[in-house]
């Protein structure tokens, strides 16, 4: 098995594990993080209604207007973390559940959730 594949599969494993125990609704919403090589992606999910509530990411207007040049490093995703977090103020939500989708909490993920934390959202 080819070094990718088997890191592709052992993510998902991971996030399979994950999500067993996380499940957002209206109120508290999951947040899931999908990152590439290239950019970050980061929404909102009401799991009882199977919608998404908001979303954002490195390739949004006003997040690329401040980045220079790469999406896809601890830079970007803490901007994608803060513009997220101003999307859900607005919306009214002050609290989520945080979803890491089988990544380390390291690296972008981290300082995508601290951009959200530092707009007062709580997890």
């Amino acid at each position: 098995m080819e070094a990718s594949q088997k890191r592709k599969i052992t993510r998902l494993r991971k996030k399979a594990h994950i999500r067993k125990h996380l499940w957002g609704t209206e109120e508290r919403p999951r947040v899931c993080v999908f990152r590439s090589a290239k950019n970050i992606y980061v929404q909102a999910i009401d799991d009882d209604n199977g919608k998404t509530l908001a979303q954002t990411s490195s390739l949004a207007n006003e997040v690329r207007s401040s980045l220079d040049g790469n999406g896809g490093n601890i830079n970007a995703a803490t901007l994608v973390g803060k513009a997220f977090g101003d999307v859900l103020k607005e919306k009214g939500i002050n609290q989520v559940i945080f979803d890491r989708n089988g990544y380390l909490y390291h690296g972008r993920v981290k300082n995508l959730a601290d951009g959200i934390r530092e707009t007062g959202i709580r997890f």
